[in-house]
């Protein structure tokens, strides 16, 4: 039997951390990736070969960058013919009036968050389809479907994840690939570390759970999802403690 493959973008910290560790746990080879944060990513790479004994293989480059995504993935081929699951999770965010953004602040969002989707899926899609299975899992936001003040470009950037994701999921059931995406809500990740004590308390009183949601629950969220039925295809699951 072969052994199952992972390839998660943005996987040094956080959900994407969390997500390799999972999977490593339950026998997958992982694919790991993230641009800048290279220490913790092999930090990840030696924790599953140490505690889970798995295959580990790092593919750092920056998924908003067409090029580089044509070679990471000549790296993945190297070494599976197919990936049995994708996880787009590479995200940055963005907080500031719309006025006061640069055109290099929009691009660099844009670029990470939306167009990492469509070139990692274009590279994983042609053999995924040659095989007839594969799953595709999108990491979005609350934000894509509500949107938020003073995110406005990352709140663009996630609701195109969410048209990306029912569009794409039409287009590859009849090869019998399953797209779907959750839709985050507040999650425990350096991403919201830089709020204060004062704006956490005040933001996890809006949340219904009272409290933030962490990364492993994410994972668990995508896992579940990467080994559901077949027939759960094109769908923004939410995962927000209540708040939408």
């Amino acid at each position: 039997m072969n052994q199952k493959t992972i390839f998660i973008t943005g996987s040094s910290r956080g959900i994407g951390k969390s997500i390799a560790l999972l999977f490593a746990s339950h026998g997958y080879h992982t694919f790991l990736n993230c641009t800048r944060s290279l220490d913790a990513l092999k930090e990840v790479k030696e924790t599953i070969e140490t505690i889970y004994h798995m295959p580990c293989t790092l593919v750092p480059g920056d998924v908003g960058n067409p090029e580089d995504v044509a070679l990471i993935y000549q790296q993945i081929y190297q070494q599976c013919d197919c990936l049995d699951v994708l996880v787009n999770n590479a995200g940055i965010a963005h907080i500031s009036l719309l006025t006061d953004m640069t055109d290099a602040d929009w691009d660099r969002i844009i670029q990470t968050n939306l167009s990492s989707v469509f070139y990692c899926c274009r590279a994983a899609i042609p053999p995924m389809v040659t095989r007839k299975s594969g799953r595709i899992i999108n990491v979005s936001s609350m934000w894509g479907t509500s949107g938020a003040s003073c995110e406005v470009a990352y709140s663009a950037s996630k609701s195109g994840v969410n048209g990306f994701t029912r569009a794409l999921a039409k287009e590859l059931a009849p090869s019998n690939i399953q797209v779907n995406a959750v839709a985050c809500g507040v999650i425990d990740t350096e991403m919201n570390g830089q709020l204060s004590e004062q704006e956490r308390h005040a933001l996890e009183d809006e949340i219904p759970a009272g409290r933030y949601g962490t990364p492993d629950e994410i994972a668990k969220i995508i896992w579940d999802i990467a080994h559901a039925p077949e027939y759960l295809t094109g769908q923004i699951i939410g995962a927000d403690g209540g708040y939408l």
